[in-house]
Parts: structure tokens; C-alpha cells; sequence
């Protein structure tokens, strides 16, 4: 699988010691590093409300990493629809997509990627509304409005420049069969879900229709590695994402702990279990290790790419990791 095309998901993760100032800074210098390394793409989750997580705005960040970078493709992973106005997607994405054309993706999830206070301050409509929101985006993307719509004389600048290419966000498999009905591309979260990404990818791949943005079918598996030189320091540092994964399900919210204080803590029966049910979805060690994991990963899901996605507590550590990774699978 020297081929495989590898790409990066980053959630600009705040640690301890440090300021959200400080993750923001840092978000350039690993989007230099993956168009540098050979990734295929970068996309920004968004969250909200996490003091762990600075990726709040993932248009700012693919402006800015865009600015940054000549190669790598920059997107969102996703836009949270229910957070937005349909119309105020399809004019920021033109925007990017017009400033930076043919580099720039938007993921489309449907969840509200935060707890229920804060989405009620951003306003954000329920999932059930979610088919609503896309077919109103797309509606206004393609002008096809009925007549009598109220949106049909609605003009959506800028003009004569096209939404980037459409993926649609997925952890169940929910919206795997309308990904390839409307014939755009389909990623899967295997990095927090537990559901297998196989059926998911079928049933894309069942429905696709083609289009111009995708003529076959395109389904992406995203994974959390973490790679160190040895398999030990690897589980060593990989504490810091236990811990963090830890607090954050028993109800404390903290920023990125360091694997020294994640090693002294003091486990309680309950983040134990937490830590155990979670473990299994992350792929940590060597970069030998770390690549026959991904490789099976590929193989039992039939992944076109690989987007992966890396908690660590020191920075210069998190480049090292995507450093070893592009090594370890021939990038560049």
C-alpha cells in the first residue's frame, strides 16, 4: 500500500502549559509540514465549548493554512451544519474555493460537535433537520429553486465560482447511502466510533451516482495514530489522549494533560472503564506497528484514504509522529 493516500485531520489541540494562542500558531507549522510530507489533504473538525480544542472556526484555519501551503488539498472535517445558515456555507466555501481554487474540501456533518448550552447559544437547529439544511445548501449551490420558492430570486455570490467538492460526514453509517446518492464523497470517523466502516462504505459505494466533482466513488477511513520510534515511548505518550478522553466523559473538562501527570494519576474504576472501551479504536506505536494497523484498517473497510488524526501533549513530538508516519508509508 506505498500508494495509499494519507491525509491529516486536525482538531489544533490545546495543552496544558499552554494558550489557545499558542495551538493556533502551531496549526501552520504542521500544514506546512503535511503539503512538505506529501499528505493528499488537511481539514479542521469543529468543536465548541472545549478548552482542549481550538478548532472552533474551520474556515479561518483553511484560509490560513491555505496561505501557508502551495500543494495539500484544505478543508473543513466537517462544517457542523446544524451550527449555520445553508447560504452562508455555500458563500464562505465559494469564497475559499475562489481565492484558493482546486484545494479546498467541505466535510458536512451533522451533529452539533459541542454539549447542549453551548449549541443553543450558537442557535443550532436538531440533527433531524439535517436532509433540510443539505438540500437547502445544495439548492442554493445549483440555483434550482422551485418558482414559487421564497429563495428562487436569491442571488449567492460570489458568482461563477462552485462549492469545492462535498463530503458528507459519517460515524453510523446514517448517512452512508445519501453520500452516494448525491454522488459526493463519504469519510468515516472511525477514530471515536466503534461501528465498523465496511457496511458504511458498501452502502456508499451501492448507491453512488456519479458527478462531475466524483465520478466514482471516494470513501475515506479517518483514524487516530499516534507513532513514536518505539512502541513503548509510543503507549507512554499516548497517556496524555487516555487521560484527557478520561476527564472529558466523567464531566471534566480540561485542556491536554501531559503523559507524566497522566501516569501518576490515579484511575478511577469508572475512567478506567472508559479508557478500556476506548482503546481499541487508537492505533499507537512504532511506525512499523502503526502502518500494519492503518494497512489492516484499509483492508477490512475497503478505504480509498486515510485521514489521521493525532492527540499529543508536546508539539514538536505531534510533527515528529506525521514525520515518521509519511517515513513509514513512502509519502513525498
Amino acid at each position: 500500500m506505498a500508494s495509499l493516500p494519507l491525509s491529516i485531520l486536525d482538531l489544533a489541540p490545546v495543552s496544558e502549559g499552554t494558550s489557545t494562542p499558542d495551538a493556533l500558531r502551531h496549526i501552520i507549522a504542521l500544514a506546512k509540514l503535511g503539503d512538505e510530507l506529501g499528505f493528499t489533504r488537511l481539514w479542521y473538525a469543529e468543536h465548541h465549548g472545549m478548552p482542549s480544542i481550538a478548532s472552533s472556526s474551520p474556515e479561518v484555519l483553511i484560509a490560513t493554512a491555505a496561505a501557508n501551503t502551495s500543494r495539500i488539498r484544505v478543508g473543513s472535517g466537517g462544517v457542523m451544519l446544524p451550527n449555520h445558515v445553508p447560504l452562508r456555507v455555500v458563500e464562505t466555501y465559494r469564497t475559499l474555493n475562489g481565492l484558493n481554487p482546486g484545494r479546498i474540501d467541505l466535510g458536512i456533518g451533522r451533529a452539533g460537535g459541542s454539549d447542549g448550552r453551548t449549541l443553543q447559544a450558537l442557535r443550532s437547529v436538531g440533527g433531524e433537520y439535517f436532509a433540510q439544511e443539505l438540500a437547502e445548501m445544495l439548492a442554493f449551490e445549483e440555483a434550482n429553486f422551485a418558482p414559487d420558492h421564497p429563495f428562487h430570486q436569491v442571488m449567492v455570490v460570489p458568482e461563477r465560482v462552485e462549492l469545492p467538492p462535498v463530503y458528507l460526514l459519517g460515524s453510523s453509517g446514517a448517512s452512508a447511502q445519501a453520500a452516494g446518492q448525491l454522488g459526493v464523497g463519504y469519510s468515516f470517523a472511525a477514530h471515536f466510533s466503534a461501528t465498523p466502516a465496511g457496511p458504511a462504505f458498501a452502502a456508499y459505494r451501492a448507491a453512488f451516482t456519479p458527478t462531475d466533482a466524483f465520478p466514482k466513488p471516494h470513501a475515506i477511513i479517518a483514524v487516530s495514530a499516534l507513532v513514536a520510534p518505539t512502541d513503548e515511548e509510543a503507549q507512554f505518550l499516548a497517556r496524555s489522549q487516555e487521560l484527557m478522553w478520561a476527564l472529558f466523559h466523567s464531566g471534566q473538562i480540561r485542556k491536554l494533560v501531559s503523559p507524566e501527570e497522566a501516569a501518576a494519576h490515579q484511575y478511577t474504576p469508572h475512567e478506567t472503564r472508559i479508557i478500556e472501551g476506548q482503546r481499541p479504536l487508537w492505533i499507537v506505536g512504532s511506525p512499523s506497528t502503526v502502518k500494519a494497523a492503518i494497512e489492516r484498517k484499509v483492508e477490512e473497510s475497503g478505504a480509498d484514504e486515510v485521514m489521521v488524526t493525532t492527540t499529543m501533549y508536546d508539539y514538536e513530538l505531534r510533527l515528529r509522529s506525521f514525520r515518521l508516519l509519511a517515513e513509514a508509508f513512502g509519502l513525498g
